[in-house]
């Protein structure tokens, strides 16, 4: 293996400890929490190092945001290997995967929806992460039911959206596992449900 490689793998798992210790304290302390000195701290890394692959706070904000959006991207993401109906039935249980009922993670959604509220950059790249998330969630919606008109996908996608956030928002409460599974049972009636008549 050349030192290339080497280098340039270690760069990426640096520049993702960095990421990962931006979202920790974003889940933990909020905006006020993320300076880039505690980020170095929580990441055990040099000061520099953080300098050197962020520009300042909010390009490591931002950063971490695109990395959240990516993570909800491989929720909806097609699998090839399954029918359309079951892409889309996985794809409506993964939400609820144990690495995402946490308190940590949910906690991080909260922080995340608040920052949207607060500052308008933010606001763009959480509104442009939604949108991807939709679109994604309604192709597949189109895949398991080819007759359903675009836009009726798009509607039921964003149904499920509800669902699914009013979950993760009563799993920070405690709620019990048979809570869980009806709201998944939810989104699943909302995605496999007949056309509606027009």
């Amino acid at each position: 293996m050349g030192t290339n490689t080497v280098n340039s793998g270690e760069q990426v798992d640096r520049q993702s400890r960095i990421l990962e210790a931006a979202l920790d304290l974003l889940s933990r302390h909020g905006i006020s929490g993320v300076s880039m000195r505690a980020v170095a701290r929580e990441a055990g890394v040099a000061l520099g190092l953080v300098n050197y692959y962020f520009d300042d706070k909010m390009s490591l904000i931002r950063a971490a945001l695109h990395s959240v959006d990516e993570h909800d991207l491989r929720l909806v993401a097609p699998d090839p290997s399954l029918a359309p109906d079951e892409q889309l039935r996985k794809a409506l249980h993964r939400v609820a995967g144990a690495d995402l009922l946490t308190t940590r993670y949910l906690s991080l959604r909260l922080h995340l929806w608040a920052l949207a509220q607060a500052h308008e950059d933010f606001a763009l790249i959480n509104a442009a992460a939604f949108d991807r998330y939709l679109d994604g969630l309604a192709a597949l919606v189109s895949a398991a039911h080819p007759a359903l008109p675009p836009e009726e996908c798009r509607d039921r996608a964003a149904d499920i959206v509800v669902v699914q956030n009013g979950m993760w928002l009563t799993a920070l409460l405690g709620i019990d596992k048979a809570a869980i599974e009806r709201s998944i049972a939810r989104t699943e009636q909302i995605a496999f449900a007949p056309p509606r008549d027009n």
